[in-house]
């Protein structure tokens, strides 16, 4: 009897239209966006891109303010090594030299650092864009009709018609209306607490 109720269940199951199981998917109604348009004419992204250049030109002088005098100790201390003709350097010379190396290595943890803060303000900036445009997203395909959204440049062709880039924009323009560009320091890790 067993066996005969798992074969009729089998059987209802496979004869049963898989179309009848599953709901049926609503037609494409497709818009697109152009996102390299929508980030260069947001007003804050603007000033946000200009406050990032200026940061960029600040990391640019500084290690060029660091690089200028090392090369030109690190040159007479060559010329130095280079006119003792293979003898071994005293100690005044040693002592120059390794002042030299910490002052290197100090100026470039200095770059390094500055450019780490540089690279997470710049990711920072992007992330605020990206957070206020994934609601807009939806209001704009709601607002049009659509249920898809796709970036201008994935697609091979469109009509204006379907281009949502200005709500985008001026709905970007309107949620974020200034980009902080100084990303916030990171937390300090915290020490386990012993006994």
């Amino acid at each position: 009897m067993k066996t005969l109720l798992i074969s009729a269940a089998f059987a209802a199951a496979v004869l049963t239209p898989a179309a009848a199981s599953a709901q049926a998917v609503p037609a494409a109604v497709v818009a697109v966006v152009d996102l390299d348009r929508v980030e260069s004419q947001c007003n804050a992204c603007k000033t946000a891109r200009a406050a990032l250049q200026s940061q960029v030109t600040a990391l640019q002088n500084r290690q060029n303010a660091l690089a200028t005098p090392l090369e030109t100790e690190g040159k007479a201390i060559q010329a130095a090594v280079n006119a003792l003709a293979g003898k071994e350097p005293d100690a005044a010379l040693k002592t120059r030299a390794e002042a030299w190396t910490t002052k290197r290595n100090q100026a470039a943890q200095e770059v390094a650092r500055q450019q780490q803060q540089l690279q997470a303000n710049t990711q920072y900036v992007q992330k605020q864009i990206n957070d206020k445009l994934g609601p807009i997203y939806q209001q704009v395909m709601q607002r049009r009709g659509a249920n898809v959204l796709v970036e201008v440049g994935a697609t091979l062709a469109t009509t204006s018609s379907v281009d949502v880039t200005t709500d985008v924009l001026t709905a970007l323009n309107s949620a974020l209306p200034s980009i902080a560009t100084t990303a916030p320091a990171a937390a300090p890790a915290k020490k386990p607490q012993g006994r």
